[in-house]
């Protein structure tokens, strides 16, 4: 076996890993609770969407290779096959998303955060095995039977209790504990599962390596998350603005009260309350008598 290096930059690759799975996590518990308060189903079906996007894609993705630009064989090029990276990334939004959607509905029970969490755990196993899948090197990569068992209880606990966290906690203390705590359980995950790994080195193939380099990949990385965190923030902004103007109702039809229902900041009906608190009321005019009663 070949030597494996997994800090290849230091210290700098696990803080960077743990900042990332830590403000992953804090953006979807913050999500989760909007979720919670949505007054209909379509409503909560999109936070919880943008929750998974923020664990799943944040906080267990771009977590996942942060932590791999770390990741060397000095003996043997390494290099990351895109198509096999970008799908690890669907497979955990999609993880996340459904237990998200298991415990974000109906009453909240242990047997449905239980059932989420192994689901959700599945999935993470998926991503970062099938992420390693994408990883070439001249050799053969073997695992550890042990430590994979290892890494797959972790990731059944931790999603466990991250599915907890989603359905319970409230306010920004709690929110920032429930995160950090995530951010370990996910970080050690992925170090227990990378601990498993070791490489069988084929000195034929050291010039026949495939695909992209580890600092390139930043780029398509950087490209992937920029654009998750946009449509993340602009989603999160409609539905706040949604649940703000409408509270909760319907849409109206068009009417004539149409305008004033559904647009209560209009110009026109800021225009016509402002008039009518500058008007005084009028007076009753009293009844002038006739004499003939």
């Amino acid at each position: 076996m070949t030597a494996i290096h997994h800090f290849t930059y230091g210290v700098f690759n696990p803080i960077a890993a743990y900042l990332l799975a830590f403000l992953g996590s804090f953006f979807g518990l913050l999500c989760t609770g909007r979720a919670r308060d949505a007054r209909t189903r379509s409503r909560r079906n999109r936070w919880l969407g943008i929750a998974a996007f923020a664990i799943g894609g944040g906080g267990i993705w771009l977590m996942h290779f942060a932590a791999m630009l770390g990741f060397d064989v000095p003996a043997s090029p390494v290099r990351f096959d895109l198509v096999m990276t970008v799908l690890s990334l669907f497979v955990a939004v999609l993880a996340v998303g459904l237990g998200l959607l298991i415990v974000g509905h109906g009453r909240r029970s242990f047997p449905k955060v239980l059932a989420a969490g192994v689901l959700t755990g599945g999935g993470v196993l998926a991503m970062h095995y099938s992420g390693m899948e994408g990883l070439h090197v001249a050799g053969t990569m073997h695992y550890d039977r042990s430590l994979v068992i290892a890494s797959a209880i972790i990731a059944v606990v931790a999603s466990t209790v991250a599915h907890w966290f989603a359905i319970s906690v409230r306010g920004w203390a709690r929110v920032s504990g429930a995160a950090s705590i995530m951010a370990i359980a996910v970080c050690g995950m992925h170090y227990t599962g990378m601990a498993a790994m070791s490489v069988r080195l084929d000195v034929d193939r050291v010039d026949h390596v495939h695909g992209i380099r580890p600092l390139t990949m930043i780029v398509p990385i950087t490209l992937i998350a920029a654009a998750t965190i946009v449509a993340a923030a602009l989603s999160a902004l409609q539905a706040m603005t949604e649940e703000e103007f409408s509270d909760g109702t319907p849409t109206p039809k068009r009417g004539v009260h149409a305008e004033s229902i559904a647009s209560p900041w209009s110009l026109r009906q800021a225009n016509l309350a402002h008039g009518s608190a500058r008007r005084p009321s009028p007076q009753p005019v009293p009844m002038r008598s006739t004499g003939n009663s």
